[in-house]
């Protein structure tokens, strides 16, 4: 289903209540900037029809407060309408879900040779890795964001392909698709360097590096240039945050429950705030 222009007005209009209320009541939108205006776009003309009703009887967004029954509630999006209007997104996952299939869940060394940042061998009980340098003049140039789609284990997947959907259609419905692409690219990089740069040749994958610059792009871009797709649910950032610092104390090493790619997590966060702050810097000004 396209979007609908459901409304457009000046961008001095605070539509943060009512964008609240579209929140509560589970009505599929997004609002973009378009030449000084606020444009408000929905699935379908119908929804639209709705919202403008709903607009013209509510622009302060208090129709739950004053006990108005939620009309719109039913409009939300199925399965199936999320996943068209984030393609992007579930591209992605499902290039990640077919990679775990093709690794064995993370079990299939032999596989997971050909995604890992460098080469490596199995002798034995042993590993033994390759070197940058060697992936750098063979031509392997995909082995520098192949780990991103590498994940050990079903526990460790779910994690990390739910915080994709929920910040990467955030992104990609503010930004587009494209844009999501290229800083999918632009943290993977990041992340996958940093880790190698800090631990040297070893075996690290998962899109936890990709997540935290996706979570640090949206915090410092909405605190630069406040919008509703860039606004998360109250604790995430503090939950987020304080599991990376957990995580960096060693504690899971320490109860042998497998090694964490810190360094990528790092990586990865530093990179989404710089491209948060340039993002967001570029938008306040163009306001």
């Amino acid at each position: 289903m396209s979007a609908v222009e459901a409304m457009r007005l000046p961008e001095q209009v605070d539509l943060s209540g009512f964008v609240a209320l579209l929140q509560r009541l589970q009505v599929p939108h997004r609002v973009a900037e378009e030449a000084g205006e606020q444009v408000l776009w929905v699935p379908g003309e119908q929804l639209a029809e709705q919202v403008r009703e709903l607009y013209a009887r509510y622009p302060q967004g208090d129709a739950l407060a004053q006990g108005q029954p939620a009309l719109l509630a039913q409009q939300g999006p199925g399965v199936l309408q999320q996943l068209l209007g984030s393609r992007l997104t579930a591209s992605v996952l499902i290039l990640t879900l077919v990679i775990f299939a093709l690794i064995g869940g993370g079990d299939n060394y032999a596989a997971i040779r050909w995604l890992s940042f460098v080469d490596f061998r199995l002798q034995g009980d042993y590993i033994y890795f390759s070197y940058l340098a060697e992936t750098w003049n063979s031509g392997q140039w995909w082995r520098l964001l192949s780990p991103m789609l590498i994940h050990f284990g079903w526990l460790h997947l779910a994690m990390n392909c739910l915080w994709y959907w929920e910040l990467g259609r955030r992104i990609e419905a503010y930004e587009g698709a494209l844009m999501l692409l290229a800083l999918s690219l632009l943290f993977g990089l990041a992340a996958n360097f940093a880790q190698y740069w800090w631990v040297g040749p070893s075996l690290f994958g998962g899109l936890s590096g990709v997540l935290y610059g996706l979570l640090g792009h949206c915090w410092i871009y909405q605190r630069l240039a406040p919008n509703p797709a860039y606004r998360l649910p109250p604790g995430v950032l503090v939950m987020m945050l304080a599991w990376l610092l957990i995580c960096m104390t060693g504690i899971f090493e320490l109860l042998q429950f497998g090694a964490i790619a810190n360094a990528a997590h790092v990586g990865g966060l530093l990179a989404g705030c710089l491209s948060g702050l340039l993002g967001g810097a570029l938008a306040r000004r163009g306001r």
